[in-house]
């Protein structure tokens, strides 16, 4: 655990809030990564993906024990954005060759989430899980569209960054509800959220296995001021689709806040630019979106 996070133990006054933290930093420092109703399919698909041979003949059949994963594969297969020609696919396997590995690990987390969001232990938390992964779903097709439009970013690689990109934020509310006490104070609550969401997503995503791009842009994103070396990355494309996210019904604020980051700068967009790339897009943004489950 770092030492940043070791000082900001003790920082919320409140005793739930402190205790909260402690329990939260014991589990980050044992790598005692559990969220609540994960299910084991999902984590069977992580597996088979890991062999760099698999074939989607081995990966339909892992996905084909759970219909509702297949279903939400089949369903990206068929989405205007990874189907611009239209040919509408019903079997797993010429989906899976359509859609490619990285999809199909983002079909299973999007199927995680869904289960995740059912689970009884948490349904108080049921209306904001559910505005936490509406936000990730926006943010991960923003991120497939600003990759493809603007850098040479793998897009399939940015929409599941943009998808990953609130894990923290869902860890830390999965956490929370053994402290109810922490909601009625919402400064603290949102003191951990801010002092803790990198580190918890970085945690989060390593313990699944997501390639180092993911985590670093996971765990960056909200840097405006960071520094890139040379070509654009994973990051900056990050940055840019959750500051669109943010301000997209606010056109004077997005031209501010691009001013104000560097990864905008690196790219070479301003409101205009993306405003007129939106346009052009809305069609596959909202295919993406229901795909997702957003």
């Amino acid at each position: 655990m770092s030492a940043q996070h070791k000082g900001n133990i003790a920082g919320p006054t409140h005793s739930a809030a402190f205790a909260f933290v402690q329990a939260l930093a014991l589990e980050m420092s044992a790598g005692k990564i559990d969220i609540p109703s994960f299910p084991d399919v999902a984590v069977r698909v992580r597996k088979v993906l890991a062999d760099e041979n698999c074939s989607a003949a081995q990966i339909a059949r892992v996905v084909s024990a759970e219909p509702a994963m297949a279903a939400k594969l089949l369903q990206m297969a068929n989405s205007v954005a990874l189907n611009p020609g239209g040919a509408k696919v019903t079997e797993l396997k010429s989906a899976i060759a359509r859609i490619g590995l990285a999809n199909v690990r983002t079909a299973s987390l999007v199927y995680a989430m869904d289960q995740i969001k059912k689970a009884p232990e948490l349904a108080p938390l049921r209306k904001p899980l559910h505005d936490l992964w509406e936000r990730s779903v926006k943010v991960a097709a923003m991120s497939f569209v600003v990759a493809r439009s603007w850098t040479r970013v793998n897009a399939d690689q940015a929409m599941l960054a943009g998808l990953m990109h609130g894990m923290g934020r869902v860890y830390i509310l999965t956490r929370a509800v053994k402290h109810p006490e922490l909601f009625a104070d919402g400064t603290s609550y949102h003191q951990i959220v801010r002092d803790w969401n990198a580190s918890v997503a970085k945690a989060v995503l390593e313990s699944w296995e997501l390639s180092p791009e993911i985590i670093d842009a996971v765990e960056n994103y909200e840097n405006l001021d960071r520094e890139g070396n040379g070509e654009t990355d994973l990051t900056d494309v990050l940055t840019i689709a959750n500051v669109l996210v943010s301000f997209h019904t606010d056109l004077p604020a997005m031209e501010m806040r691009l001013k104000e980051t560097s990864a905008a700068v690196r790219l070479g967009v301003d409101a205009e630019a993306i405003q007129n790339v939106l346009q052009e897009t809305a069609s596959e943004l909202s295919s993406l979106r229901t795909a997702l489950g957003g």
